[in-house]
């Protein structure tokens, strides 16, 4: 079993930037790939980025490739999403994700953290 807690709830204003995190727990969390995923309002629940066990590879949305960068330090237990010089439409709940690998990660997610609201005002 692995959780996942994401960082609260934030509002930024158009071309800031915020790091978001998401703690991890459980024995096997490290070997697990990870990812973000968000739903804006009335639309469904998109990926965002991903990353390797190894934080080796990486995987971005082509609508946020160049913005945010995703690592993780295991050491920590966290995941992070970095995000530059963000867009109102970047306004969705944020999830954090795990999966036992990159592409089952992608189809379906084994666990998901409860999401945090991040809120990019123009």
């Amino acid at each position: 079993q692995v959780q996942l807690v994401e960082s609260g709830p934030s509002v930024v204003r158009t071309g800031d930037s915020l790091r978001l995190s998401c703690a991890a727990s459980g024995r096997t969390w490290t070997s697990y790939s990870m990812g973000w995923f968000r739903q804006a309002p009335g639309k469904e629940r998109e990926f965002v980025a991903a990353i390797s066990w190894t934080g080796g590879s990486t995987y971005y949305a082509d609508s946020v490739k160049g913005r945010f960068t995703i690592s993780r330090d295991n050491a920590k237990n966290t995941v992070y999403l970095q995000m530059n010089s963000l867009k109102p439409e970047d306004t969705a709940v944020y999830y954090c994700a795990a999966g036992e690998a990159i592409q089952r990660l992608l189809d379906r997610p084994k666990y998901w953290g409860q999401g945090t609201q991040v809120t990019v005002s123009s």
